[in-house]
């Protein structure tokens, strides 16, 4: 239970980030399951995440089993039917982070999030570096050609249960990055050059255990930035923070803009 002194000194850091964020030239934000959790998308390891209560929803994730398995894929396309047409909707959390763009204080929002909330929101999508991919597309893995997805559920509604790619006939995925599927290269380079050059990195909702895009905060610190990390459990890199803010993310992170009140 928190005392008043907890919360006093909750308030008072989340003054200080404020201050320092007002100060920024360039925030970079890094976001991650956790800022989507109050749209009702749920994490995926956590005790009500997703792979916690379905663990064969892992296999659908996996490069490995998606493309071997043809029953994968037919209740992969039967999973992102049901979540594309239950599309949630933004959060404060992410209205906060268009908030601070608005103000210009923020250059670059990298997300290891694939469900386009940001974009949604009203954040720039050339400021957004979708590290993980997005399922709003699909892409196949023959020929590399990309389209919407909405295309493609539209033949699993008309009866395709695992619906190949019309150019070439190879297998179709949503655009996003798989267990055992390496990075697109220049997102991850993309990544790395933004925290390098920024003066203040806030990785909000990640527990930034994930690899490579969680090493863009130790760059961002050798670099000379701040770094402030916003999420609702102990991260594998809060010894490397400048602050560490605890709560939930779409009450704290809006009271971090500068301008809008405290």
């Amino acid at each position: 239970m928190k005392t008043r002194e907890d919360e006093n000194a909750a308030n008072a850091a989340i003054e200080t980030v404020r201050g320092w964020i007002a100060e920024a030239a360039r925030v970079v934000a890094l976001t991650g399951a956790g800022i989507s959790t109050d749209s009702g998308i749920p994490d995926f390891r956590g005790p009500q995440g997703l792979w916690t209560r379905n663990p064969a929803a892992e296999k659908m994730a996996t490069l490995q089993h998606y493309l071997a398995d043809r029953d994968v894929r037919k209740r992969a396309w039967q999973s992102r039917l049901a979540t594309l047409e239950n599309l949630r909707e933004p959060n404060p959390g992410h209205r906060a982070l268009v908030a601070l763009e608005r103000a210009g204080r923020l250059d670059t929002l990298i997300t290891q999030n694939v469900d386009g909330l940001h974009q949604r929101a009203g954040s720039s999508p050339e400021r957004v570096v979708e590290i993980h991919g997005t399922i709003h597309e699909v892409v196949c893995m023959a020929c590399d050609e990309r389209a919407p997805m909405e295309r493609a559920l539209a033949r699993v509604r008309a009866g395709e249960e695992d619906p190949p790619c019309r150019s070439c006939g190879g297998i179709l995925k949503s655009a996003t990055i798989s267990f055992g599927q390496g990075l697109v290269a220049a997102d991850l380079q993309r990544a790395q050059e933004a925290a390098g050059a920024c003066d203040l990195l806030l990785a909000v909702g990640t527990t930034l255990a994930v690899y490579p895009v969680a090493g863009v905060v130790p760059i961002a610190k050798a670099a000379g930035a701040r770094v402030v990390i916003l999420n609702s459990d102990p991260t594998e890199m809060d010894d490397l923070a400048d602050a560490v803010l605890r709560g939930s993310i779409s009450d704290v992170l809006p009271r971090l803009v500068p301008g809008r009140p405290s």
